[in-house]
């Protein structure tokens, strides 16, 4: 049956691959990857040979439509970023809902998720969150954080090292100096590391010691 599998892949340690997933990824028709250079090095490791093909931010719009034909055609296409689940800050939204509005299948495998284990071991309240992803780099970013100094669930934010000293700092000017964070970079990887405090306390760890890697940070709401 014709359908679109959204298939998670590691985030970084290849173990938490699902043998669900490489099942589908051997079975499908095609492949759209994120970036087919990154996809193609997890392809070859777990012995994938099924056609893969570029679908990213860039071109997403434009090769929709296509996609959508060959489906209903009656082919079967998972979707993978470059690493962790489709669509969470990552391609795999407009496709999605393209193929919801045109009736075909949807099955979206579980797997790796960055913000779900840095969440879990931030030691912060987790019954109740957002997750924010990236925040705005300029326009839109002083009202985002406006919005958000009121919220009073956990937040969740993903940030590129080098922006992170100049995020942790906007935390301290809108959530306040003592509010409680906690940075986890490299999750599932050789130097993985979670450093918890207050937002002064950890913008001074990472000024003595500058972030490498990928990194995903949890906030406390606001009391």
């Amino acid at each position: 049956m014709s359908k679109l599998y959204l298939v998670p892949t590691p985030i970084g340690n290849l173990e938490d691959m699902t043998f669900r997933a490489i099942r589908v990824l051997k079975e499908v028709d095609f492949i759209l990857a994120e970036d087919t250079r990154t996809s193609g090095k997890l392809l070859k490791h777990f012995e994938i040979g099924t056609q893969m093909h570029s679908h990213h931010m860039h071109n997403e719009h434009k090769s929709i439509d296509g996609i959508v034909k060959r489906i209903k055609q009656g082919e079967t296409c998972a979707l993978i970023s470059d690493a962790g689940t489709p669509a969470i800050s990552d391609p795999g939204f407009l496709l999605t809902r393209a193929c919801v509005e045109n009736n075909i299948e949807v099955d979206c495998l579980p797997g790796a998720t960055a913000f779900v284990p840095a969440l879990v071991n931030s030691g912060l309240p987790n019954d109740k969150f957002i997750f924010e992803g990236f925040l705005p780099v300029k326009k839109g970013r002083q009202t985002r954080f406006l919005f958000l100094a009121e919220e009073k669930r956990t937040m969740i934010f993903y940030e590129s090292p080098h922006k992170l000293a100049k995020t942790l700092a906007n935390f301290i000017e809108y959530f306040g100096a003592d509010r409680q964070v906690s940075v986890s970079r490299e999750l599932t990887k050789m130097f993985e590391e979670t450093v918890r405090g207050t937002v002064t306390e950890v913008l001074a760890h990472y000024t003595i010691k500058p972030p490498k890697g990928e990194i995903v940070i949890i906030v406390e709401g606001k009391k």
